[in-house]
């Protein structure tokens, strides 16, 4: 292992968890395809789509660990959502991580590209007035939100993301949640939803233990830093930083599909 593999590996965590401090996501969404070609493109390491969404996996649990905590003053967290999404999530994205063991590389990135399509065309949907809701008057179908991070749990699981790249947009288009409550809400979520896809990418060998902890590092240092900047930036700003994130990804991903 040598200096080069490390500062890839550093770097990309880096960008990837001061983005998602920034717009409340684990950050998969960025650093899945980062690490999928980068590092071969500057001919440091090659890692397969089982290792990619390992590595993720563990990663976004401590990006959002630091995303949250940055978060936690100033009622941007709403506990009751948070409760009721991050539950269900927990259960699907543990299924997902465990049984993305019996899928092809192939599958694992269709899966991806689906995921990233969706949320793509949610972020493009107007959101007229979300943001004048006041936070006391936040009002949300709690069955539904519950059933939608289910199905969003078992595809994320099984990329080893968190799902907050699909919870964003369903918090605002579906649901109607403001920005920076859901921004907020969704990290929380977000770290709920990383334990189940931990542990079930852990449990079956699908983790490359030294990027993962070059990572960690990175998110740890970075992820608080964006959370801070996306506290004081303009709400529409955000949303359209990360509709430009998923759709840039969403279209290289099916490219390398089709």
């Amino acid at each position: 292992m040598d200096l080069a593999f490390i500062i890839t590996i550093f770097l990309i965590g880096f960008i990837g968890s001061y983005i998602s401090g920034m717009v409340g996501i684990g950050g998969s969404i960025i650093k899945y395809p980062m690490l999928l070609y980068i590092p071969p493109l500057l001919g440091v390491a090659t890692f397969s789509a089982h290792e990619v969404s390992g590595i993720s996996a563990v990663q976004v649990f401590f990006a959002t660990l630091g995303g949250v905590w940055a978060y936690r003053k100033g009622g941007y967290l709403n506990k009751t959502l948070i409760a009721y999404m991050g539950v269900s999530i927990l259960i699907g994205s543990f299924i997902g991580g465990y049984g993305s063991k019996a899928m092809s590389e192939d599958g694992i990135n269709l899966v991806y590209g689906i995921l990233a399509l969706a949320a793509a065309i949610m972020m493009f949907i107007p959101k007229k007035g979300i943001d004048d809701i006041k936070f006391e008057d936040v009002k949300f179908n709690k069955w539904l939100a519950a059933v939608l991070s289910l199905i969003v749990g078992v595809g994320a699981g099984i990329v080893g993301a968190a799902g907050a790249f699909l919870l964003v947009p369903i918090m605002l288009v579906v649901l109607k949640i403001p920005t920076k409550m859901t921004i907020a809400s969704s990290l929380a979520i977000t770290l709920i939803s990383s334990i189940g896809s931990t542990v079930g990418k852990i449990s079956t060998g699908q983790v490359d233990y030294v990027p993962a902890l070059i990572m960690v590092v990175a998110s740890l240092i970075a992820s608080p830093l964006g959370a801070m900047a996306g506290k004081k930036m303009n709400t529409k700003i955000l949303q359209t930083i990360l509709a430009l994130l998923i759709l840039g990804t969403a279209i290289k991903i099916w490219l390398d599909i089709l």
